[in-house]
């Protein structure tokens, strides 16, 4: 099948295409809306109960056709770059011809998968709790899904992706935000994220942030670490005492940030420009600066760092079905991994792709690192349930969505 160009490139260089990779902004009058009655319960599990759903028991024939919710990058057909297409392919070996319906939000997804037109979506963890309880989408039987023994064992049954163990889709990719600094500017490598909080940083008036509400889990990160009178255990969780200290944290910081960016093409140029400093970043964004000559690097402070990971769930009305476990059995196959990692920028789910990636790409992408994985707190949707002794106390993801709206200004 054709393949992803696979050249050898230097450390930290990447051979995905930067025009693909997506827009993770949620907008926070769409959240608050779509939000509303979709999560009645705890996204941990521990006492809430998913709509009862069967899983599919067996993989049929062939619907011919797939209808799927995705984010840019993720299902290529040779449209955009004609030696980029792992879509084809796949309709030649299944017969299911697939029509894709590009994103560019969570909350986009959610719409999408609440009117019933599609089979599956790739959806991230601030999404996927949504649509498992509301009823949007169905248990998987991972025991139909060929790739999933390779899949990596720490990317599955987790909060933002299973319930009481039950999983809700096969694990795609994943990566975090990670601290992006100039060099020339900030010559000492960080060690703390207090170089984004402290308003005598040397990166004051120069600092990045992402613009979501999910960003307030940023704040929760630091504070874990350095307010341990907090108790915060899970940044996702948490109650009014840790949200409000977390609002004024990210209120404290305002006067600190330049720009607060939903788009990595912005926060490159400003990168360029030398008008940021330090920030939230992704891992491909530092790695386009490095190919175009700017000073940067980037870190994962002491207190760790927030991150994404990308599951494939399929609809609870999907009417192509057995298209969808095809899909799901294709796109974790380790070539199609290694094609969509290099093409979008991201870890692939399945070690094994890294037979088939450029020199130094897993390396820089940390595939297949459990201890770099734990360090990481990959966004999962905030409901009222704290999935602990504390009960119904938590603030969910409608009034994360209103504070940023004030933190902003």
């Amino acid at each position: 099948m054709p393949s992803v160009h696979r050249s050898p490139l230097p450390r930290g260089r990447r051979p995905a295409r930067h025009h693909r990779i997506r827009v993770r902004f949620a907008s926070a009058a769409a959240a608050t809306a779509l939000l509303a009655g979709a999560c009645s319960g705890s996204d941990s599990g521990s006492e809430a109960v998913a709509p009862p759903l069967s899983a599919q028991q067996e993989i049929g024939a062939s619907e011919g056709r797939l209808n799927i919710v995705t984010w840019a990058g993720y299902a290529e057909d040779g449209t955009t770059d004609k030696t980029v297409d792992w879509v084809t392919p796949f309709t030649r070996a299944t017969g299911c011809q697939v029509r894709s319906k590009v994103a560019d939000t969570s909350d986009s997804m959610v719409a999408l998968m609440k009117t019933g037109q599609y089979d599956g979506v790739s959806a991230s963890g601030d999404a996927s709790l949504r649509l498992i309880y509301g009823g949007d989408v169905a248990p998987v039987n991972t025991g139909l899904l060929s790739n999933y023994p390779d899949i990596a064992p720490y990317l599955k049954n987790q909060p933002y992706n299973s319930v009481n163990d039950q999983m809700y889709g096969a694990p795609h990719g994943y990566g975090a935000n990670v601290l992006m600094y100039r060099t020339d500017k900030m010559p000492q490598k960080p060690t703390s994220w207090s170089v984004v909080w402290d308003k005598n940083s040397p990166a004051a008036n120069h600092v990045t942030a992402y613009d979501s509400p999910i960003y307030i889990a940023d704040a929760a990160l630091y504070l874990k670490a350095h307010r341990p009178d907090l108790k915060i255990q899970d940044v996702y969780e948490l109650d009014e005492k840790q949200f409000n200290a977390a609002v004024d944290l990210l209120k404290q910081q305002r006067p600190n940030i330049n720009q607060y960016w939903h788009s990595y093409i912005d926060e490159l140029q400003s990168f360029k420009s030398a008008d940021n400093y330090a920030g939230t970043a992704w891992e491909v964004t530092a790695n386009l600066a490095k190919d175009e000559g700017v000073p940067v690097d980037t870190t994962i402070p002491t207190e760790g760092a927030t991150g994404w990971s990308d599951t494939w769930m399929i609809s609870s009305k999907a009417q192509n079905p057995n298209c969808m476990y095809k899909w799901m059995n294709w796109i974790t196959t380790p070539r199609v991994q290694s094609q969509v990692g290099q093409w979008f920028g991201q870890a692939p789910a399945n070690p094994k792709a890294c037979r088939y990636t450029a020199s130094g790409f897993c390396a820089t992408y940390h595939v297949g690192d459990a201890e770099f994985y734990k360090r990481i707190a990959f966004w999962k949707t905030p409901v009222a349930d704290c999935g602990d002794d504390r009960g119904t106390t938590c603030v969910d993801y409608s009034r994360w969505a209103q504070a940023w709206t004030e933190i902003k200004g």
